[in-house]
């Protein structure tokens, strides 16, 4: 018998779910939160919006906002030191995957001390951390409920991937509602981070049938939903569809891990500081067509969730449907470049590969990867 864990924090779910964040922080012992956000979701109000609830229950706050899209090791030094002279007794991140990375990192310093970069890699962490809540606003990271925390290493120019289960949040509010101020390109890049999570974990070596079951439903919502949730901003039901997607992609990477996809942007995020959907958009096509001879048989169930009609087909040929229906999804949503046209110059392609090689997401690839491979990837998709 093989024997897996699926580990997933309390999910509160729905329109109004924000609502909730006071009576939340209040029965898992806070009395003073360490509010970690952006300028974006604080000039959108929904931070506001949260210090209210936060009011009605009596708990003081401290709040930090100067936190950039790729979170750096700096930033997430400096906020530490702000909880700890505040005072503070748990955290609660409201944002993104960035805000929420921090908020996680935060949490770390808090109890277990010393560096961030001490942590990078799997299971590092040795003391409990302070109670987490999170409310993601932006239906992609999933990190409000997984075991991952990505974090910039500024002097070596990489994403650290830091894992541990220590890292799952407690209570995890998602609110559909928060969905409606974000622009197009930030809710195209976004979902389509949330479709490579599932594609990704659908596929992993680690994969079961419990992270299946939310991936392909994950993969289903997206490819029915996300082209209306970039057209409409207060298309509700599509930004509903969206977060639970969104969610359910986040618990299936969480607990099966990704692949080279991530594996590769994780280094040209680390690089460049670009948009983490955005570079996945553009690699992600390019990995699955790496990986077909791998899992061809779970590709041609990904094209059917996507609409393709595979009956009569091989299942190579159905695995290629689904490679088409993914970039016909991202050209569909406005993003068509490949990653020159996002700076990367060829040059820098032999360090991005060797570095993928050491990132804890390729671990899981289901197809073996050299460097020559990881190289080949990245010229195609340029």
């Amino acid at each position: 018998m093989i024997i897996s864990k699926f580990v997933a924090p309390e999910i509160i779910f729905g329109l109004g779910a924000i609502s909730q964040v006071g009576d939340s922080a209040l029965r898992l012992g806070a009395k003073k939160i360490f509010v970690v956000t952006d300028q974006g979701v604080m000039d959108a109000g929904w931070v506001e919006k949260a210090l209210t609830y936060l009011d009605q229950v009596g708990l003081e706050y401290e709040v930090c906002h100067k936190i950039t899209s790729n979170p750096k090791d700096n930033e997430v030094a400096a906020c530490a030191q702000v909880y700890l002279d505040a005072g503070c007794d748990a955290v609660m991140g409201i944002g993104g995957g960035s805000a929420i990375d921090v908020c996680k990192a935060v949490a770390i310093l808090a109890s277990n001390g010393g560096s961030i970069h001490d942590y990078e890699g799997v299971n590092k962490i040795s003391k409990p951390l302070p109670p987490m809540v999170m409310v993601p606003t932006t239906g992609g990271s999933g990190s409000e409920v997984s075991q991952f925390a990505i974090i910039v290493d500024r002097m070596r120019k990489i994403k650290m991937t830091i894992i541990s289960k220590s890292l799952v949040p407690d209570i995890a509010l998602i609110d559909p509602y928060l969905l409606q101020t974000k622009d197009a390109r930030l809710t195209a890049a976004t979902g389509v981070d949330a479709l490579s999570h599932a594609i990704e974990s659908y596929v992993s070596l680690a994969s079961t049938p419990l992270t299946d079951v939310q991936a392909v439903n994950a993969m289903r919502l997206i490819a029915n939903n996300l082209r209306e949730s970039v057209a409409c901003s207060t298309n509700i039901e599509a930004k509903s569809a969206i977060a639970m997607a969104s969610l359910q992609a986040g618990l299936a990477f969480s607990n099966a891990i990704l692949g080279a996809t991530h594996a590769m942007t994780h280094q040209v995020d680390g690089l460049l500081d670009m948009h983490h959907g955005e570079t996945n958009a553009v690699l992600l096509p390019h990995v699955m067509e790496f990986n077909l001879i791998a899992c061809a048989d779970k590709y041609c169930q990904i094209a059917g969730g996507f609409g393709e009609d595979v009956v009569g087909l091989s299942k190579w040929q159905g695995a290629e449907r689904a490679i088409r229906a993914v970039r016909r999804l991202v050209r569909d949503i406005g993003i068509s470049h490949g990653l020159s046209a996002m700076g990367l110059k060829p040059e820098l392609v032999d360090t991005l590969s060797k570095n993928a090689l050491n990132d804890a997401c390729i671990v899981t690839n289901p197809r073996d990867a050299s460097e020559t491979d990881i190289r080949e990837i990245f010229m195609k998709a340029l």
